[in-house]
């Protein structure tokens, strides 16, 4: 087998595979040696048809099925041949096979760019630290207070205020027809004055009463979250249909009872405390790691295999989608379709950075022990709050998912390296 290699991009190849005659001669032989065992032609016994005959009944079949096999049994060949380091999966071209000579296909790939070492030298971090303050403790009791609230009918009948929660029909319209990028809906929870789905909406609907309609014209911003809003003008047909007041519990006794698991505030202010100081670590972690990444990729740059971008983004998506459940699927794909691009710079981005953080675990030989591992699982248990024994069942039924754990405590491990071989400033933050 002949391979040469045609360069499209650093990370894209064209493989140009060439299969000699004898080899397509054997399989030929041996696809019509099968074909005559078992077909039935009028006018020959079983296994006696001669080989003219069966070609011109089964040609086009048969080629099909040989260049199927041929392909097949030659492609990855190709790629070990050529010592590149290929991610994803070939693209192929396959051809029609000739009469004779030799049987030559195209196959695109996707390689692994190539990174030089990754340079410290220089590498100057600033590290925020965060103080908790009484201020975001109490807004945290506050936050805690409104979760517990509850939501009774206003029995009076009186005109909407601005915090009142409401309940509302709606439907949306686009110059007088149905405007399909936002579902019609019914007893949807809306509080005046958070502003949900638009300033004006809740403006409008402020000083009407139970079983009032009307009609509001909204013009959303240029810069929507959602893009197929950007700057779209409707007008929302809605209907009122209870008004509910928000009776938020007192900070008493009661309130510790029925959060279940403090005896007193100051035992709930320092879990408070302790659960915001968690946090600002985590940000101060994530904020080092971007400065690393910034630094590093100003000295360097290389093209992502687009394999690679795809998988980050499909993860990012997914977990977006998550939220959606209760979407049809044709929603779904709707809200795929539109977050595609949004999400793809973020997607090259996480690429980029994992193929970083691999590079430097291959140049510092980083490993992991048996140690790092049951670390990593007792982390992780605690996280998701499941017995550490479930986790390793999880994993050892799927050792693909157990790589990619791996990999991701060996990244961890790398970015803390990075980290301490930089010089770190510690900076109160304001």
């Amino acid at each position: 087998m002949e391979v040469s290699v045609d360069d499209l991009s650093p990370v894209k190849k064209m493989l140009r595979i060439e299969i000699p005659e004898d080899e397509v001669t054997a399989e030929l032989d041996k696809a019509y040696q099968d074909i005559k065992k078992t077909a039935k032609i009028k006018g020959f016994r079983n296994g006696k048809a001669p080989r003219a005959v069966l070609e011109r009944k089964f040609k086009k079949d048969v080629h099909a099925d040989v260049v199927s096999r041929l392909v097949q049994d030659s492609v990855y060949k190709a790629v070990i041949k050529t010592e590149l380091k290929m991610v994803g999966h070939p693209v192929i071209e396959p051809t029609e096979l000739p009469e004779s000579g030799p049987y030559k296909y195209d196959a695109y790939i996707e390689i692994m760019p190539e990174l030089g070492d990754i340079d410290l030298e220089g590498l100057t971090l600033k590290k925020n630290i965060h103080t908790v303050t009484d201020d975001e403790i109490n807004a945290q009791i506050t936050m805690l207070q409104r979760n517990l609230a509850e939501h009774k009918t206003v029995g009076e009948d009186r005109a909407i205020r601005n915090e009142d929660l409401i309940l509302i029909d709606y439907e949306v319209f686009q110059d007088g027809a149905p405007f399909k990028e936002v579902e019609k809906a019914e007893s949807f929870k809306l509080k005046i004055g958070e502003n949900i789905i638009s300033k004006d909406l809740d403006e409008a609907l402020t000083g009407l009463k139970v079983n009032d309609t009307k009609e509001v014209n909204i013009k959303f911003p240029k810069d929507h979250f959602r893009e197929n809003l950007a700057g779209v003008e409707v007008t929302f047909k809605v209907k009122i249909n209870e008004i509910l007041e928000e009776i938020v519990p007192e900070l008493d006794d009661n309130l510790l009872k029925k959060l279940g698991q403090f005896q007193t505030f100051d035992a709930l202010k320092d879990a408070i405390a302790d659960n915001l100081k968690q946090g600002y670590t985590s940000r101060s972690e994530q904020e080092l790691s971007e400065q690393v990444f910034t630094a590093i990729l100003s000295k360097m740059d290389f093209q992502v295999p687009e394999v690679m971008i795809e998988g980050e983004l499909q993860g990012i998506i997914s977990s977006i989608l998550q939220s959606n459940q209760s979407a049809t699927q044709e929603e779904l794909e709707k809200i795929k379709d539109d977050l595609t691009p949004q999400y793809r710079g973020l997607a090259e981005q996480q690429a980029k950075r994992h193929l970083i953080l691999a590079r430097f675990v291959e140049q510092e030989k980083l490993t992991l022990s048996d140690e790092d591992i049951e670390a990593g699982l007792q982390d992780m248990s605690a996280r998701l709050n499941l017995p550490v024994d479930e986790i390793k069942k999880r994993y050892n039924r799927d050792a693909e998912n157990m790589e990619f754990f791996k990999q991701a405590l060996l990244e961890k491990n790398a970015m803390r390296l990075i980290i301490e071989r930089s010089t770190v400033e510690e900076v109160e933050s304001v």
